[in-house]
Order: structure tokens, then C-alpha cells, then sequence
């Protein structure tokens, strides 16, 4: 009887110690507490120091000092501070690929890759500005990649964007699937069309590219407009002049995607835009690499631009050869000043209260690096007379809200996704150090130790 007593109790006890330890796992699982952080919210707000930062499953659970850490991981990061994930709404994606931009690019695993790439250099969000091509939507890329199955930066999707016959966008950028209609009947045809595949926007370019290209009738896009509103989708417009975008305001354009360059913005502009909540997404990085290899910028040997770079692409730049042509091209001064006018339009906008988003262009051709762009975006932000914390919540919270998705990302707060970067520095002494990634989380799992790890 004792010995049964005994086994009982040994059954009993051995029970009890492996019941204890599934709690003790159940409990370590129960959440990372990132404690003594410095906290960029991406609200604009003063940072909160020295707090903690609770994240479980995906999704930001507490932030405070001081909180409790029974049963959680806990990671000690004095001294270090986090911010949101980027989220660039201009880019590129899928047909870069060394030192060329073709259609033959463009596949599953090259756009993967570089959605991979954005990712390492902190940015979890990007918008493909209507040079995507079939393959992501009947291979549900797209989608997969929007509901976070798939490694990488989220990927957003205008589809299919418009041009003009014979003209603009120039097919030897990769730009043989975009639509070319010629009149308005067909413009709405095809936007019924592409509203088929639930683009994020519609993307169209109004620009000559210096006078190269004939640009859209001005009848042809607002056919555009009207049939997608009719759509209940958003249209962004590539544009350059002025003159054009005081049309493109008049006639119902919802989003500017790059700066205006050839003149400073006039406040009954302004006016126009901000009574009809148009966006505006400056690109300014697009502008400075136009020009600024030929000068040598301080960070064109720094490991962190170089690793962004495709095969090649550093060889070419820091040629002799390609940087007297650039220095004694006959556009190379008017690009110089359009840089300087879009600082000045970008300060003047974001002054008076137009809704400004972070985008870059990054990954239309070789000269701009995808990821690198970005940061850099922040730093011309700067320079534009923004400071680091305002330039911050343009590339994190007004690029969410921008894509409608400020419910769940864009800023770190208690309820939504987890979604951040983590620095060795503090970007608010010196923007720049936004680049001192550490780790990179998405959706509260750590993807990745920054590009130089």
C-alpha cells in the first residue's frame, strides 16, 4: 500500500513539474518587453525615454515606464531608440536588376528580393507606382505580400499606369505594359480594366521628361480622373511644371507624386490643393541623384549606400567618364536648381498645411537605391528646413495614412502593429542616424539586423 502511496505521489509530483513548465513556456511566450528605450512614436509628440515597450503576438500591447517583466523576454535597450517602420509610397519594384531596367527583370524572386531589401534597411511598406506587370497579381504576390505571408517589405501596387502614344513614360525604362490611350473613351475602358486587379492608385505621368517626350492631353487625364473616381480610386499624377499642376488640382487629381521643380509653388495653389485635400509626395532624393554623383556626396563610399546598390551600378557612378558627362551635361545645371526649388516647394507646402507623404522613386533605374532612398529622403527633408522629428512622421505615419492602413501602422502606439526599427542612436540629434539600424521587427518578430549585419 505504501509503495502505491509512493508511486502516486511520484506520478503526482512529476505531473505537477512538467504542468509548471508548460506554464513557465506559456508565460516566456507571452511577450518581448523592450525596456529603457527612447520612444519615437511617429506622432510628432515629444519621444518618451527611459520607457518600456511590450510587444505580443504582432501587436503593441503597453508602453510605459517600468512595467511589469514576470513571464516576459525581456530586452534591455539603454541607451538605444525606437522608431516606426518606413513606409515609402513612391517606388519601383521588379524590374532593376544590375545596372539595367527591362521587362526581362521583372520576376517572382527579383521582386522578393528587393522587397527583402527595403525590409534590411527598415522600410516595411512600399507602393509600386504603375510599372508592376501581370505576374504579381495572377501569382497573388501582391496579396500575399499586403497580408504579410511573404518576407519583405509589404508590397502596395498601382498596377498598370497611364502614358501617352509614342511619348512618356520612355519604353526603355521597363515602361512597355503601361497604358497608352488615345482617346477618352479608351482611357475609361482601361480603367475599368485595372480596377479589376484593386490597385492602391491610379498612376499616370503629366511631363515631357525635359522636353523629350509628348505629354498627355489634358482631355485624355481628366477622362482618367472621372473614371476613377467612378472607381472609388485615387489618382497620382507624375508631374514637373507648375502650369501642369495647377490643372491637374482644378480638374480632381488626388495625390502629386513628385516635387514640382521649374517654379515655386504660388499660395493660390496651396490654397486649391489644401481645400481639396490634394496629397503631395515630394521624391526629393529622385532629384538630388540627377545631378549629385558629379560632386562626390560625402556618403557615396559608406557602406551603407554601397550595400543598397545592384552589381555594378557603384563601378559606373564613380567612373571618371560617367561623372565628367554628368558635370558638362546640358541638364546638369537645370537639375541642380530643380533640386533647390523642390526643397523650397516641399517647406512651403508642409508650412501651410498640405497633407505630404514620404516616397522616393527608388528602384525606376540603377542611381536609386533602394532603401538608401529613403533615409536619404529623410535627410533632404531636413535640409528642406523640416526638422528630424517632423520628417520622421511624413516617412511613418502620413505614408499610413495616405494608404489608409493608419488603423494598424504608421505609428507606435497600444493596438497596433508592431512594426519598428531599432537604433543604436537617436535620429533627432542628427537625421542621419536613422541608418544606425540595429534590428528591424515586423509585425513583432525580428526580420532582420539592419543591411551591414
Amino acid at each position: 500500500m505504501n509503495n502505491k502511496i509512493t508511486a502516486f505521489f511520484t506520478i503526482g509530483i512529476t505531473a505537477l513539474f512538467f504542468a509548471s513548465c508548460g506554464n513557465k513556456s506559456e508565460i516566456a511566450g507571452k511577450g518581448i518587453l523592450f525596456k529603457d528605450v527612447t520612444l519615437i512614436d511617429g506622432n510628432s509628440g515629444t519621444p518618451q525615454e527611459h520607457t518600456d515597450f511590450l510587444v505580443q503576438a504582432d501587436t503593441i500591447t503597453a508602453i510605459g515606464k517600468n512595467l511589469d517583466t514576470a513571464g516576459l523576454t525581456v530586452i534591455n535597450l539603454s541607451g538605444k531608440t525606437i522608431m516606426p517602420a518606413l513606409i515609402s509610397t513612391h517606388v519601383h519594384v521588379g524590374t532593376l536588376k544590375g545596372t539595367t531596367t527591362i521587362p526581362a527583370n521583372y520576376t517572382r524572386d527579383n521582386v522578393i528580393r528587393q522587397l527583402k531589401q527595403y525590409q534590411d534597411y527598415g522600410v516595411l511598406t512600399v507602393v509600386a507606382m504603375g510599372t508592376d506587370r501581370p505576374i504579381i497579381f495572377s501569382g497573388g504576390l501582391r496579396d500575399s505580400s499586403m497580408n504579410g505571408l511573404l518576407p519583405g517589405a509589404r508590397l502596395y501596387s498601382a498596377g498598370y499606369g497611364f502614358g501617352v502614344p509614342q511619348g512618356a513614360p520612355p519604353l526603355p525604362m521597363a515602361m512597355d505594359n503601361v497604358y497608352r490611350p488615345a482617346n477618352g473613351t479608351q482611357a475609361k475602358a482601361q480603367i475599368d480594366s485595372l480596377a479589376l486587379l484593386k490597385p492602391t492608385f491610379v498612376k499616370m505621368w503629366i511631363d515631357d521628361f525635359g522636353g523629350k517626350f509628348k505629354k498627355m492631353n489634358p482631355s485624355i487625364y481628366k477622362s482618367i480622373i472621372a473614371a476613377a473616381h467612378k472607381q472609388n480610386l485615387r489618382v497620382v499624377a507624375h508631374a514637373y511644371y507648375l502650369s501642369d499642376a495647377r490643372k491637374l488640382v482644378a480638374d480632381g487629381i488626388d495625390v502629386i507624386g513628385h516635387s514640382i521643380r521649374d517654379s515655386v509653388i504660388d499660395d493660390q495653389l496651396i490654397a486649391q490643393m489644401k481645400a481639396k485635400k490634394v496629397a503631395y509626395i515630394p521624391t526629393l532624393s529622385l532629384d538630388e541623384f540627377a545631378y549629385i554623383y558629379a560632386r562626390k556626396p560625402e556618403w557615396i563610399d559608406v557602406d551603407f549606400f554601397k550595400k543598397s546598390l545592384e552589381p555594378g551600378v557603384y563601378e559606373m557612378i564613380t567612373s571618371a567618364k560617367y561623372q565628367n558627362e554628368l558635370k558638362n551635361s546640358p541638364a546638369y545645371a537645370k537639375n541642380a536648381a530643380a533640386f533647390q526649388t523642390a526643397l523650397k516647394n516641399l517647406k512651403k507646402l508642409y508650412d501651410a498645411g498640405v497633407f505630404v507623404a514620404m516616397g522616393t522613386d527608388s528602384g525606376a533605374m540603377p542611381l536609386r537605391a533602394q532603401g538608401f532612398s529613403e533615409h536619404l529622403e529623410m535627410e533632404l527633408m531636413v535640409q528642406a528646413g523640416l526638422t528630424p522629428l517632423q520628417a520622421i512622421g511624413l516617412a511613418t505615419k502620413n505614408g499610413a495614412q495616405l494608404l489608409k492602413t493608419d488603423r494598424k501602422y504608421g505609428t507606435l502606439e497600444k493596438g497596433k502593429i508592431a512594426d519598428f526599427i531599432i537604433l543604436s542612436d537617436n535620429p533627432l540629434q542628427d537625421i542621419r542616424k536613422t541608418r544606425k539600424i540595429q534590428a528591424v521587427y515586423k509585425a513583432g518578430k525580428e526580420v532582420s539586423k539592419g543591411p551591414l549585419n
